[in-house]
């Protein structure tokens, strides 16, 4: 249960982030569109990995622990090198869209997809955790949602001070995930 719990948390680190990025700018409204539509996203982003995964899933079954230690630690990776290379001093780009009054249906949609986009590949892992993979995209969607809220408030509050601090951490889990699925693989 512990790995769906983490799994979930490191894959809303993204779109807390972005949470705390748009809560900077004070847009109250947005502390309840990005939440829900984040958790949206993430719960329909990892069904399509785990449909695709079901899908071709008996064609990898002697690979699976190898191809989810590799998705997760790319991710995880790419979490925390967009992390590291971010410039958080850059005050024209506080969301990463290069502009920070951006709002409306197609800046939601667009933020949504873009941090949702690792939930489909996290997706493929969903039938190798220790519960039912309808309880584990119930928990991505509650987690990421939860956390977007708390994000958003953060970044009224806090700053500029967490946004790459939460995606090294959410890139971290997804890395020692991995690790403990390919460990436990190899040791079945």
């Amino acid at each position: 249960m512990w790995q769906t719990i983490a799994l979930s948390f490191g894959l809303a680190m993204d779109a807390t982030a972005v949470s705390g990025a748009r809560g900077l700018a004070n847009r109250q409204r947005e502390l309840l569109i990005l939440p829900v539509i984040f958790g949206v996203f993430q719960i329909g982003m990892a069904a399509l990995g785990w449909i695709l995964g079901a899908w071709i899933g008996p064609f990898l079954a002697s690979w699976d622990y190898w191809i989810a230690f590799g998705l997760l630690s790319l991710i995880g990776l790419k979490m925390v090198y967009e992390a590291w290379t971010a410039d958080p001093d850059d005050p024209d780009d506080a969301d990463g869209d290069g502009n920070p009054d951006a709002t409306g249906p197609g800046v939601y949609l667009g933020l949504a997809i873009a941090t949702s986009i690792d939930a489909a590949a996290a997706g493929l892992t969903l039938p190798l955790l220790p519960v039912d993979p309808w309880i584990a995209l119930v928990m991505i969607g509650a987690m990421t949602t939860v956390c977007s809220a708390a994000g958003f408030v953060a970044g009224r509050v806090l700053g500029h001070r967490l946004g790459r601090k939460l995606e090294i951490a959410g890139g971290a889990v997804l890395i020692g995930i991995g690790v403990e699925i390919l460990v436990s693989g190899l040791m079945s």
